[in-house]
């Protein structure tokens, strides 16, 4: 069965047969049958998607006698046994002129042809002008046609037919009714092929269909065309394994177990796959296409699995498969891809190329985002017993109950595994990069003031045993545990050396340092101000209060600072949040102002209220860039009233940079 056999067989005879063109086939039709014919008609789309057939069903419906001679005998559903359709299909109907603009464009050739035009038709009731690839017409050419195209005579009708209608003049767009004839989707050529061949009793695998669907792009003719070379080359069937060979495409398998070894994380398999794939010989390059083109379906099938393309007849694999990977990953791994194609012109090899790309994205593939601990973070709590890893997390909660004062265990085992405060938090700082590293930097600055501070409460007994009953070396130990220490000993120590040892003392000891010290303990004892509220309500003073004391740091820190008390029952606090940080919500931010609210002794449920804040009211924020402010304009106050800088700025005409003073607080 050759090609021409084939398709002459099953081209479609009315609009009926016309597939995947409903929405010509409905205009048409209703402009038949209701008598609005136009004279001219254009069509366009690619090749092969029944442009011409569409053309000569029309010139059938316009000369078909069957139900007279007449205008009435015009219809949408011609007979095909009059002798018009006969002639028309047999390519001899005289009214019917067809020409091939690609091979007539000179002027010349149009003027010959409209020269007959005002003659009325010699077989039929229209004489119709069929122009294939009517934009190969020269300027000159549509000059000719375009004074016919606007006056033409009642008798003719123009159908013209091309595939790229932006080079047509305005001129001629303006006069012609235009129809776009659609792209060819692999479901309907599939649907198409396996109608054909069940109807012809060809034995044909799905899986071949869809790979001549995927290859005709779009064109049925091309399709046809291609399953008439696919039963010759399988000796009269229609195999996967022939078409492939036959089409020399990349097997779509292939493809498959790329991504499911992406999606394993399965390395060993990955290379094997490739190497697989180096024995067929293939375009590395339409690999990483195919590949790249895999990953956008699985991102469409993770956002709208209905919305899959089913151009491979692999649907549900795919959706199966979206399911096994993230979101990030898909995201990365498309991105890598492209850039990986870009890349391959530099590569020694395209396969070395291909390999890379896929190693890359394994290599750089996304952990995702760690949860939040469940205990606090080490170095954002105490360092003495909740400050512990993960590992050593279960035996702390289990001791606390028996034990009063939490930090007395962990502090009598220290000293034996490390010296001082500093040993403990090398121990733990490198399981906590692993756990929550983005935090752990910011929350060393929010835990200063409470390892300064606590420890003085609950330590010094402690170690007070260990350096009676240790060997007569105690005053490393003690100088360490000093120094945490410096807020209840300035008085006897400090003063009586600062005159001592500078000659003025006046400006030093004035009463900045004093205050600071004096509202810590306020901030430090956030339990004792709910009990001296006796309601147990907190209120937006004593949120300012415990702000410091509740060790938040990083991006929640800078959440909860800019909010406001709404309301608080005992049991849900309500947060007013400035609009401006409205994006930051997050659940893990709310868990962790919880877990500090409960360490605090305040067990709290929080949610937050997006409203404008008042102006009258600070936030821990402003309250914090406030002190800021009035710190650094004592410091520059101090710096400018200091002698020694005024014999500098007397001496050698020196200035003092304002911006770059940082109080002595900032620097701790």
């Amino acid at each position: 069965m050759s090609y021409q056999v084939l398709a002459r067989k099953w081209r479609p005879r009315t609009f009926h047969e016309l597939v995947g063109q409903a929405h010509v086939q409905r205009a048409l039709v209703n402009a038949l049958d209701q008598g609005r014919l136009h004279h001219a008609y254009l069509f366009t789309g690619t090749r092969g998607v029944g442009k011409t057939t569409l053309a000569r069903i029309l010139a059938k419906c316009l000369n078909c006698t069957a139900n007279g001679r007449g205008e009435e005998g015009v219809t949408s559903t011609p007979c095909g046994q009059c002798a018009s359709c006969q002639a028309i299909d047999e390519g001899r109907f005289v009214d019917l002129i067809e020409v091939d603009a690609a091979s007539r464009t000179k002027v010349e050739d149009t003027r010959e042809l409209l020269d007959n035009v005002q003659y009325a038709p010699t077989q039929g009731r229209y004489k119709v002008y069929l122009i294939d690839e009517v934009h190969m017409l020269s300027t000159s050419s549509f000059n000719a046609l375009l004074k016919t195209l606007e006056e033409p005579p009642p008798h003719v009708k123009f159908l013209l037919a091309t595939t790229d209608p932006q080079k047509l003049p305005p001129t001629v767009l303006s006069r012609c009714l235009q129809f776009t004839l659609k792209h060819m989707p692999p479901e309907r050529v599939v649907e198409h092929l396996t109608y054909v061949l069940g109807e012809e009793g060809v034995a044909f695998d799905e899986s071949a269909l869809w790979l001549l669907g995927k290859a005709a792009e779009g064109s049925m003719r091309d399709a046809m065309s291609l399953t008439d070379q696919a039963i010759a080359f399988g000796q009269g069937s229609v195999r996967h394994a022939d078409v492939a060979s036959m089409l020399g495409t990349l097997d779509h398998r292939h493809i498959l177990g790329l991504a499911e070894a992406l999606a394993d994380v399965d390395v060993q398999r990955l290379l094997a796959e490739v190497s697989q794939l180096a024995e067929q010989g293939p375009d590395f390059a339409a690999v990483l296409d195919e590949l790249a083109s895999m990953l956008h379906r699985l991102a469409v099938a993770q956002m709208v699995p209905d919305a899959v393309d089913n151009s491979h007849g692999d649907r549900d694999i795919i959706l199966q498969l979206a399911s096994r990977f993230t979101a990030e990953d898909i995201q990365l791994y498309y991105q890598i891809g492209i850039q990986g194609r870009g890349d391959m012109v530099h590569a020694p090899d395209l396969r070395s190329a291909l390999e890379m790309t896929l190693l890359r994205m394994l290599a750089f593939r996304p952990q995702g985002v760690p949860k939040p601990p469940r205990t606090p973070l080490p170095l954002r709590s105490e360092p003495s017993g909740i400050a512990a890893t993960d590992a050593n997390t279960a035996a702390q909660v289990a001791r606390a109950p028996s034990a009063a004062p939490e930090p007395s265990p962990p502090i009598e085992s220290t000293p034996s595994e490390s010296h001082g405060e500093g040993g403990q938090r090398d121990e733990i700082a490198p399981q906590e990069v692993f756990s929550a590293q983005p935090f752990q930097i910011q929350s060393v600055e929010s835990v200063v003031p409470v390892a300064q501070q606590e420890p003085p409460l609950q330590e010094p007994p402690p170690w007070a045993v260990d350096t009676e009953v240790a060997t007569p070396e105690p005053s490393p130990a003690p100088d360490v545990r000093a120094e945490p220490a410096f807020v209840s000993a300035p008085e006897p120590i400090a003063e009586p050396e600062e005159p001592a040892s500078f000659p003025e003392p006046e400006p030093e000891p004035e009463p900045e340092p004093e205050p600071e010290p004096a509202a810590k303990p306020d901030i430090v004892m956030p339990s004792s101000a709910m009990a001296e509220n006796g309601s147990g309500i907190l209120d937006n003073g004593l949120w300012l209060q415990s702000f410091d004391s509740l060790g938040l740091g990083g991006l929640t820190r800078n959440l909860a600072g800019n909010c406001l008390v709404e309301s608080d029952d005992g049991k849900l606090l309500t947060l007013r949040l400035d609009p401006s940080q409205a994006a930051m919500q997050a659940e893990v931010h709310q868990t962790r102002i919880e877990r500090a609210l409960g360490e605090q002794g305040m067990p709290r449920r929080v949610a937050f209220y997006v409203a404008e804040l008042s102006e009258n009211v600070e936030t821990p924020r402003k309250r914090e860039e406030r002190l800021n402010k009035e710190r650094h304009a004592q410091a520059v106050d101090l710096l400018n009233h200091d002698p020694h800088v005024q014999k500098l700025q007397q001496a050698f005409g020196a200035k003092l940079i304002e911006s770059s003073v940082k109080p002595a607080e900032q620097l701790r």
